[in-house]
């Protein structure tokens, strides 16, 4: 069972208060006890002295029966039991009993003292008067000898009862000063221990989290000191909590922002911190306080961290975890023997390589194609004089640089637009009249196909912030996609309202688009049929321009296709006001 302070202060006040409570009765008790004994005794010798002369005077007529008679007398009158014993201790004369009958006292105490030469004391029992009694033995000398002993006695039933009232008077007063002293003990105690208390009590306060705690004691001792003391400690605590709260806060935001997978490890191997994209890749929404091993089981990377756990050193390597490339970082921890893990995911850069190499292949593809035509055409010409050669190669001639020329033109416009110094020349302008413009240039086209071209512009379409010559090389693309591969049905452009955007959808009924190319459409030089695009003089940039010039405008392009079915662009721009939209 706990015990308090209070109890602990307050029973020892109470344990020295009764104690010494106890102490002065009993010291009280026995000393005046021993006072009146004393005083009782002085008594009786005073007595003693008085008769002395008189029992001298019957010891010298050798009177023991008048001395008898004479001391009987006596006894009344002076309250005492009177005694005389002679040198043998034979009792020559009693007040109270007969003497013949009366045994030896020569071995009494206060006998033996005063045949000794001095006043005697005892206080014993007496068997003869069945009493306790107070004694006092006075020695009767005659010639230098001693002839007898004169020996008084008092009842201690008189002293035991004038002391049991002064013991009840006493006790009273030593109860009331125990009292007293109890309850000063208590004030004192509660005084020292309800500060102490009001300490305990926020100091739990402030264990528990609660840093606003402060104690107010008024008393005016070294427990103000000791109380503002903890107030000045509770709000230095509480300013480096809040510090400590705002640092963790703004780390585990930081590690919280960081995209890339990270965790830390303890020197067993269990996960202390990890951050979102480190709980999304392992597919697990709780990871600390679990083993590694438990959350992602990845042979490589269980020996990555036994490697940097054996060599105390970081190290960086990249791995393959599950389809996506990653370059794993790891960090020793000397202090505590742990592991920093982060997971770079290297899939999307590895994809911009992987396009970059395909657009150097591409490119030069595409190039020497029309190079090989004009070179051909140009032997041609060289070998062979005559008007046929001249009328077969200008044909050639003319298509293949109309299509190098074609090819470099995007090349520089998708150069254009990729550059950072590029600025858009935002107007508010009409996109439907635009696209109608263009639909205009291709109506030869669309005709000599049997294709038909149709614009659906309802009422109320609001004027957009886009820069025109953009629009309109966007819409030109689309279109001229639309019209190259569609062989039947008819190409639609329409325009939509949405909530705070313009939409754009650019149908075909062509032959589509199947899903394994859609996600890659857009990638420079990557077309579906190559063979029909090279017939057709496509150059596979088109649609790679439409993606910057939809970026740039801060808008989104989709694209929506069914095999045999037909193919729908959708290019959605922001409603904004002129000189909002930043290059």
């Amino acid at each position: 069972m706990k015990r308090t302070i209070f109890l602990k202060v307050f029973g020892s006040f109470a344990v020295i208060v009764l104690l010494v409570g106890a102490l002065i009765f009993g010291l009280a008790a026995g000393t005046l006890r021993r006072h009146y004994e004393e005083i009782s005794a002085r008594h009786l010798e005073t007595l003693g002295r008085a008769l002395q002369a008189e029992v001298d005077f019957f010891l010298d007529g050798e009177m023991v029966e008048d001395l008898q008679a004479y001391i009987r007398k006596m006894d009344p009158t002076l309250g005492a039991r009177i005694t005389v014993i002679d040198p043998q201790g034979t009792v020559l004369a009693d007040s109270e009993k007969d003497p013949a009958a009366m045994e030896n006292h020569r071995y009494r105490q206060e006998v033996s003292e005063a045949l000794s030469g001095r006043v005697g004391q005892s206080r014993r029992f007496s068997y003869t008067v069945d009493a306790r009694m107070l004694y006092v033995g006075i020695p009767l000398e005659k010639d230098g000898r001693i002839r007898a002993v004169l020996r008084l006695s008092y009842f201690m039933t008189s002293i035991d009862n004038l002391l049991g009232r002064l013991r009840g008077m006493i006790g009273r007063a030593v109860l009331g000063i125990t009292l007293l002293a109890l309850f000063a003990a208590l004030a004192l105690s509660l005084h020292v221990t309800r500060p102490i208390r009001a300490l305990t009590r926020a100091s739990e306060k402030i264990a528990g989290g609660e840093f606003r705690t402060r104690v107010h004691l008024r008393n005016r001792d070294e427990f103000r000191a000791l109380g503002e003391g903890f107030n000045a400690m509770a709000e230095r605590i509480e300013s480096l909590f809040a510090d400590v709260t705002s640092q963790k806060e703004n780390l585990l935001n930081t590690i919280g922002a960081v995209t890339e997978g990270l965790a830390v490890l303890d020197r067993e191997g269990k996960i202390v911190l990890a951050n979102v994209s480190f709980k999304t890749l392992s597919g697990e929404p709780a990871v600390e306080g679990r083993f590694f091993w438990e959350v992602m089981r990845r042979p490589k990377l269980r020996e990555l961290i036994d490697r940097v756990r054996a060599e105390k050193r970081g190290l960086s390597q990249e791995c393959r975890l599950d389809d996506r490339s990653y370059l794993c970082n790891l960090g020793y921890l000397a202090f505590q023997d742990g592991i920093v893990l982060i997971l770079h995911d290297l899939t999307e850069l590895h994809k911009v390589e992987d396009i970059k190499r395909d657009f150097i292949v591409n490119a030069s593809h595409e190039l020497r194609t029309p190079l090989a035509a004009i070179l051909g055409a140009a032997e041609l010409l060289e070998n062979e004089s005559c008007d046929g050669a001249r009328s077969e190669a200008m044909p050639i001639l003319k298509r293949n640089a109309e299509r190098l020329i074609g090819i470099v033109e995007d090349m520089l416009k998708l150069g254009e637009l990729e550059d950072r110094s590029f600025k858009l020349d935002i107007q508010t302008v009409d996109a439907p009249s635009i696209a109608s413009d263009i639909l205009k240039i291709f109506e030869p086209r669309a005709k000599a196909k049997g294709l038909s071209l149709r614009l659906e512009a309802p009422a109320g379409i609001p004027p957009v912030a886009l820069d025109p010559d953009l629009l309109e090389r966007l819409l030109f693309n689309l279109i001229d996609n639309a019209v190259k591969y569609s062989d039947r049905g008819d190409i639609s452009v329409r325009f939509r309202g949405e909530e705070g955007s313009l939409a754009i959808d650019v149908a075909d009924t062509g032959p589509g688009i199947p899903p394994e190319h859609q996600a890659r459409v857009f990638e420079r030089f990557y077309v579906v049929d190559k063979s029909r695009s090279r017939r057709l003089g496509g150059t596979g940039l088109g649609l790679s321009i439409v993606k910057h010039i939809v970026q740039l405008h801060g808008g989104t392009v989709e694209l929506r296709s069914t095999e045999g079915r037909g193919t729908t662009f959708t290019v959605r721009f922001p409603l904004r006001p002129a000189g909002s939209v930043q290059p």
